[in-house]
C-alpha cells in the first residue's frame, strides 16, 4: 500500500464528516476542507488545514477529492461547482449515503481521467473517530487504499454503485430493526412488563445487534437523515414494512433531529 502524503481535498463537515477528515490530517495528509457552514472548519484550520472558500477551490489541486454529504441533493449541487475543477488523475470518493442512482449521475458527469468510488460507510461518529468505519466500496479501491484504511476496513461490493446499493440494504435493516424494538417496547409497557426485562432478553436474541444501537449513546445518526434513508429504498422497490417506519420517523418534527436512538424513547 502506497503511504505517500497525498493532498486531499474533504467536502462535508457535518457530524460523520468532521472525525473522517481529523483521521487525514492527524495522519499527515495535506488536506483542504469545505464546508457550507464554514465555522465547522475552525478546528480543523488550527491544526493546519487550508479553508476553501468553494468546492472548485478545494479539489483545484487534490490527488483524492472525499465528499461527506446530506443527501443527494446536496452531492449534486455540489458536484455542479467541483466537476468543472477536477484534473485528470484525480480519485474521488463520495462516503454519502445517496443511493446507486445518483452515483451513477455523479459518475456520468465526470471528466475525462477521474475517477469516481461510491463508499459509503456503517457506523456513527464514535466509530468515525476511532477510524473504525466498515466502508461499502463499489468500484476499484487500489488508487485510494491508503486513504481508506485510516476510515475503517473496507468491503468490496462490485462495481460502481454497488456500495451505495449495499448501503441501502444495510441501514434499513437498522432503521428497521431500531423501530422494530421501539414497537416492542411499547407492547412490552402495555402488557405490564419492566423495560429492562423486555430489553435484555430481547438483547439476548436475534434482535440483539438492534437492540444495541436502539440503547446506544456514543452515536449521532438524527432521524431526520434516517428518513432520507429509508426514503431512497422506498422509491426503489415495493416495502410496506418500510413505508410503515418512513411514516414513524417523520410523524413527530421534534425528533428529526434526535439520535434514531430517540425512537425507543
Amino acid at each position: 500500500m502506497d503511504t505517500t502524503p497525498q493532498k486531499i481535498a474533504f467536502l462535508g463537515l457535518g457530524s460523520m464528516g468532521l472525525p473522517m477528515a481529523r483521521r487525514l490530517l492527524d495522519a499527515g495528509h495535506p488536506l483542504t476542507v469545505w464546508n457550507r457552514t464554514a465555522a465547522k472548519a475552525d478546528a480543523l484550520v488550527a491544526d493546519g488545514a487550508v479553508r476553501a472558500p468553494s468546492p472548485a477551490e478545494a479539489v483545484r489541486d487534490a490527488d483524492v477529492v472525499v465528499t461527506m454529504l446530506a443527501d443527494p441533493a446536496a452531492a449534486l449541487a455540489v458536484a455542479d461547482e467541483l466537476i468543472p475543477a477536477l484534473r485528470p488523475g484525480t480519485h474521488w470518493i463520495d462516503t454519502s449515503t445517496v443511493g446507486p442512482d445518483t452515483v451513477a449521475a455523479l459518475a456520468a458527469r465526470l471528466p475525462a481521467g477521474v475517477t469516481l468510488l461510491d463508499a459509503p460507510v456503517m457506523g456513527s461518529v464514535d466509530r468515525a473517530a476511532a477510524g473504525e468505519l466498515l466502508i461499502l466500496a463499489g468500484g476499484d479501491t487500489a488508487p485510494v487504499a491508503g486513504v481508506l484504511a485510516l476510515l475503517g476496513e473496507v468491503t468490496p461490493c462490485g462495481g460502481p454503485g454497488a456500495g451505495a446499493a449495499l448501503k441501502l440494504v444495510l441501514i434499513n435493516a437498522v432503521i428497521g430493526g431500531v423501530a422494530l424494538v421501539a414497537e416492542a417496547l411499547t407492547l412490552a409497557d402495555s402488557l405490564g412488563l419492566p423495560r429492562d426485562l423486555a430489553l435484555r432478553t430481547l438483547g439476548a436474541g436475534p434482535l440483539s445487534g438492534a437492540v444495541g444501537r436502539a440503547t446506544a449513546t456514543g452515536s449521532h445518526f438524527p432521524v431526520a437523515l434516517a428518513a432520507k434513508d429509508v426514503a431512497l429504498a422506498t422509491a426503489t422497490a415495493k416495502l410496506p414494512v418500510l413505508e410503515a417506519v418512513h411514516n414513524l420517523l417523520v410523524r413527530d418534527p421534534a425528533l428529526l433531529g434526535e439520535d434514531l436512538a430517540a425512537l425507543t424513547r
